[in-house]
């Protein structure tokens, strides 16, 4: 069991965030996902190499060198071959994507679902806004016609900013969580203690980074940001208005990390268009979801309606609230 402490309860709600140990076992949940990914590094490798745009399938590497090359002789992320979700916009029949099943195991690992019970109530939702976030050190990446490299520090938001206007009051708690250690180096979360007590600040497109929604430095205290680093096994959770980015990586190892969210059962996701799920539920036990198979086949099924939606600039469907600040 990992219910809370009433002094954990009463900093989460001071601070807006809270740094919880030994949380996820590694060996249950988080080195079947080492083993999951490394076999979508190897077909993203072989699909490269066979089509000329990589000298190398880099077989002898290690997962976060393997990584680096491949990112350095394309110049390309490919983040959307590793993530469990999907883009917002142009999305094809055979756009890439990853559901596998060690993936879903970390999303209803009973610790952890414990954590999200002590703050958001027993009927929990597992709400599909959820990505992997994979952070070669910045010095070996190429750079991007903007002149930064292809993947570094994220900038600052809240959650509640960067889903539509009617998830606006849904009470969504983010759970963050690395998948090897991730000192303050390897460029770990950092969040403004105390910024969920305010209100939902203005999020602007930075249209000098591909995608880039950011709250404007003027609107919140930078200074007062604090580094979360965390140790494999080790979690963070954050309130949907807690001010937060990540740091740059500048260690030699890749930052490798999952952030997903959940949210009590009935209340709007964010994201309509994408298959949740129930995680867990006391009052009705047979309403919880436990099938990995079908869990990808809904995406697959998503991936099927996207590809008929938000084509060539048109704008079906909003996964996000306006954010022009022009």
């Amino acid at each position: 069991m990992a219910l809370l402490t009433k002094e954990q309860l009463d900093y989460f709600e001071e601070f807006g965030f809270l740094p919880l140990k030994d949380i996820i076992d590694p060996g249950d949940i988080l080195d079947p996902i080492i083993l999951e990914y490394h076999t979508v590094l190897d077909n993203l490798c072989h699909e490269l190499f066979d089509h000329g745009k990589i000298s190398s399938t880099f077989e002898d590497l290690d997962f976060g060198k393997r990584i680096t090359k491949v990112m350095q002789e394309t110049g390309e992320v490919h983040a959307q071959y590793f993530d469990f979700t999907l883009p917002f916009e142009d999305v094809k029949e055979d756009t890439p994507m990853w559901f596998g099943e060690a993936i879903f195991n970390s999303l209803v690992c009973e610790n952890l679902l414990d954590v999200v019970e002590s703050i958001i109530g027993p009927e929990i939702y597992s709400t599909p806004v959820q990505h992997v976030r994979i952070k070669p050190p910045e010095k070996y990446l190429p750079k991007g016609k903007n002149g930064l490299p292809i993947i570094a520090s994220t900038a600052y938001h809240q959650d509640a900013g960067v889903v539509t206007e009617d998830a606006e009051d849904t009470n969504m708690l983010t759970v963050w969580f690395p998948i090897f250690d991730t000192p303050v180096e390897a460029g770990p979360l950092k969040v403004v203690p105390g910024s969920h007590n305010g209100k939902l600040l203005r999020h602007c497109t930075n249209y000098n980074i591909f995608n880039l929604i950011e709250i404007p430095k003027h609107l919140f205290d930078e200074n007062g940001a604090v580094p979360v680093p965390l140790n494999k096994g080790d979690i963070v959770v954050f309130h949907n208005k807690t001010v937060h980015g990540s740091l740059s990586n500048v260690s030699e190892n890749v930052r490798w990390s999952f952030d997903i969210r959940y949210s009590p059962t009935g209340q709007n996701t964010g994201r309509q268009i994408f298959p949740g799920f129930v995680a867990r539920s006391r009052k009705d036990r047979d309403s919880e979801f436990r099938d990995p198979q079908k869990w990808k086949a809904m995406w697959e099924d998503t991936r099927h309606k996207m590809s008929k939606l938000n084509q060539d600039g048109q704008s079906d469907f909003k996964f996000h609230r306006s954010v022009d600040c022009a």
